[in-house]
């Protein structure tokens, strides 16, 4: 499964973007809206839980251990089989792919939604129906990486 991220918008604390399952290049799905932290150029060294992680390739597996996964484990009991983590990413740990609302829920990890408020306008972003949204997303790629296949995530920078 391929998943891709287009970034189209950043703003001082957020980073608005789209999510698509991109497995079928010529069938794209759209996903989810979403929200991370901001950007930060080398100029500007990256901030603890205040960075967005790098445009690049990356792949995806479950992680059944941490904070989140003991929660969503209960939140999503019907369901969960291990929290969405991104690895490989340089200079970052723990990226996530979780629920949340605004940049002050998410510590560079990927934010999912059904609704998004334009990230100029609302300093901290936001998007809505988030619980919803990752409870339609996530078994389709939990079902991919436990059948073994391999599930990756590309993060494009358009802002």
């Amino acid at each position: 499964m391929k998943l891709k991220v287009i970034r189209i918008s950043s703003g001082e604390d957020s980073t608005s973007g789209v999510l698509f399952d991109v497995t079928d290049p010529d069938n794209a799905k759209f996903l989810a809206y979403t929200l991370e932290d901001e950007y930060r150029d080398s100029e500007n060294a990256k901030v603890m839980a205040e960075t967005r992680i790098p445009a690049g390739e990356y792949k995806v597996i479950l992680r059944t251990i941490g904070r989140i996964h003991n929660n969503y484990t209960k939140r999503f009991a019907d369901i969960h089989k291990g929290t969405l983590h991104v690895i490989d990413v340089p200079n970052f740990k723990y990226i996530l792919i979780h629920c949340g609302n605004t940049d002050e829920h998410t510590a560079g990890c990927l934010l999912v939604g059904d609704t998004q408020k334009n990230n100029q306008v609302y300093k901290d972003g936001y998007i809505g129906s988030s619980s919803k949204n990752y409870a339609r997303i996530y078994p389709p790629i939990a079902a991919a990486l436990e059948a073994g296949e391999e599930v990756t995530i590309k993060y494009v920078d358009y802002a």
